[in-house]
C-alpha cells in the first residue's frame, strides 16, 4: 500500500533591508538645510526621497519594492488642499471666537469636525502612498470611501475615551479591517485577520500601567486642590506627597519602556493579521530592539532643548550689548525681548531646532524602525503571487496635501 505523502510546506520568503544609515542621515540632513533656505518648500522633495530610499531597500522574496510617487505631485496637491484648509482654518477660527464668547464646550462639535477631517486626510494619504507603492513591475490599489473611515474612527475613539483606553484593540483591529478590505496587489485581495481581542491579551498590563501613570501625574496636578479641601497632608487621606512624587518620577522614567514595548506587540500584531490572497506576514520584531530608538530621540530632544536654551541666552547678551540696553533687569528684558532683532534670533533658533528634531525623527523613529520591522518579517505563500494580474490606477495626491496641511502625513 502506498501513503499518502504530504505536500512538503514551502519555506518563507525573508523581507531584508539593504539601505546604508550614513547615506539615509546625509539625506535628511541636507533635506533639513535645504528645507530652512526654501522656508519648508523642499519637504515634498524630501518625503520623496525618503519613500524611495527605504522603498527601493526593502526586498520581498528578492525583489524590491518601488516608489513611483514625485514631489511636484505632493506639491501640487498641497497647494490645493491648502486652497481647502484655509478657509476652513478661518471659518472654524471665526466661528470658535463666537462659540467661546457664547459658552465654554460651543467649540467642540468644531473640534470634532477637525478630528474628522484630520482621519479622512489620512486615509486619503494612505492611498495615494499605496498607488505610488509598486513590486514586481505591479501597482498597489486602494479603494474605499475617505469620509467612511472618518466617521468609523471618530467613533471607535469616543469609545476609547469613554472605555478610559481599554477599547483601543478593537478600534485598531476594525480599522485596519476597513483599510485592507479596500486594498489590494494586483488582483490579490486585501484582508486583516487580527482581532482585538489578540491584541489585548498582549497588552493588557501595558494598559494597567498607562492607566495607573494617568492616575498618579492627574492626581500629582491635583493635589494642591485635594489637600486643600480635605485639610490633610495626604491625597485621599491615605497617599503622602513623597509616595506620589516618587510614583511619579518612576513612571515617567519608565514610560518609553512601556511605550515601546506596546509598539513592538502592536507591529507584531499588525503584520501577523496581514493578507492579499493566500499571502501572509510574520514578524519577530524584539521589544529590547526599540529600546535604544526611542530613548534616542528622547537624549536628542534634552540636548537640543539644553542647546536651544544657550542659543536664546546668547541672543539676550547679544541684543543687550549691541544695542546697548541699559535700566533695571526688568526694564532690560522687556526691551531686549520686545527688540526685532532678538525676535528673529528667536525665530531662526526655534527653526533649527525644530528641522534638527525632525531629522532625528526621521533617522531613529522612521528610518531604523522601518528597518527593523523588515529586517524580522517572513512572507508564507509567497508563490501565490507569481501570476498575479495587474489592476488599479494612481490616485491623485491632494489627499496627501491635505495630510500634509494637518500636519498628520506619514512617511
Amino acid at each position: 500500500m502506498h501513503q499518502a505523502v504530504a505536500n512538503p510546506v514551502p519555506p518563507a520568503d525573508q523581507v531584508s533591508f539593504s539601505g546604508d544609515r550614513p547615506v539615509f542621515r546625509k539625506l535628511v540632513t541636507r533635506g533639513a538645510l535645504l528645507e530652512l533656505v526654501t522656508f519648508g518648500f523642499y519637504r515634498f522633495w524630501l518625503a520623496t526621497d525618503i519613500r524611495r530610499h527605504l522603498w527601493s531597500h526593502t526586498s520581498v522574496g528578492g525583489d524590491p519594492a518601488e516608489y513611483t510617487g514625485r514631489a511636484k505631485e505632493l506639491l501640487i496637491g498641497f497647494l490645493i488642499a491648502m486652497a481647502i484648509l484655509v478657509p476652513v482654518y478661518l471659518v472654524y477660527f471665526l466661528i470658535g471666537l463666537e462659540a467661546e464668547m457664547m459658552q465654554a464646550f460651543a467649540s467642540i462639535p468644531l473640534v470634532a469636525f477637525f478630528y474628522l477631517f484630520t482621519e479622512f486626510a489620512r486615509y486619503r494619504a494612505r492611498r495615494y502612498r499605496l498607488t505610488r507603492t509598486l513590486w514586481r513591475g505591479l501597482r498597489f490599489s486602494m479603494g474605499g470611501s475617505g469620509w467612511s473611515y472618518s466617521w468609523r474612527s471618530g467613533l471607535w475613539g469616543l469609545l476609547v475615551v469613554v472605555s478610559l483606553g481599554l477599547a483601543l484593540p478593537w478600534r485598531q483591529a476594525a480599522l485596519e479591517r476597513f483599510k485592507m478590505r479596500h486594498t489590494a496587489y494586483g488582483s490579490l485581495q486585501g484582508r486583516f485577520e487580527g482581532t482585538g481581542g489578540d491584541l489585548f491579551k498582549q497588552a493588557w498590563q501595558l494598559w494597567l500601567v498607562a492607566l495607573l501613570t494617568a492616575f498618579v501625574l492627574v492626581t500629582g496636578m491635583a493635589s494642591p486642590i485635594l489637600l486643600s479641601l480635605t485639610n490633610s497632608t495626604a491625597v485621599f487621606g491615605f497617599i503622602p506627597l513623597w509616595f506620589l512624587a516618587l510614583s511619579a518620577i518612576i513612571l515617567i522614567i519608565a514610560a518609553p519602556f512601556v511605550y515601546a514595548a506596546f509598539k513592538a506587540i502592536e507591529w507584531r500584531w499588525w503584520v501577523a493579521g496581514l493578507r492579499f490572497g493566500e499571502v501572509r506576514f510574520e514578524a519577530e520584531l524584539e521589544t529590547e530592539a526599540l529600546f535604544g530608538r526611542y530613548w534616542a530621540v528622547i537624549g536628542w530632544s534634552i540636548l537640543l532643548a539644553l542647546l536651544f536654551s544657550v542659543w536664546m541666552a546668547g541672543m539676550f547678551e547679544f541684543v543687550g550689548t549691541a544695542f546697548s540696553i541699559g535700566g533695571t533687569t526688568q526694564q532690560r528684558m522687556l526691551f531686549v525681548t520686545h527688540h526685532p532683532a532678538f525676535l528673529v534670533g528667536s525665530v531662526v533658533g526655534y527653526l533649527l531646532m525644530a528641522l534638527a528634531f525632525g531629522a532625528v525623527v526621521r533617522i531613529y523613529l522612521n528610518r531604523d524602525v522601518w528597518a527593523l520591522v523588515a529586517q524580522s518579517t517572513v512572507v508564507h505563500n509567497l508563490a501565490t503571487a507569481a501570476d498575479v494580474a495587474g489592476q488599479g490606477e494612481p490616485v491623485g495626491a491632494v489627499g496627501e496635501g491635505l495630510a500634509d496641511g494637518l500636519d498628520v502625513a506619514g512617511f
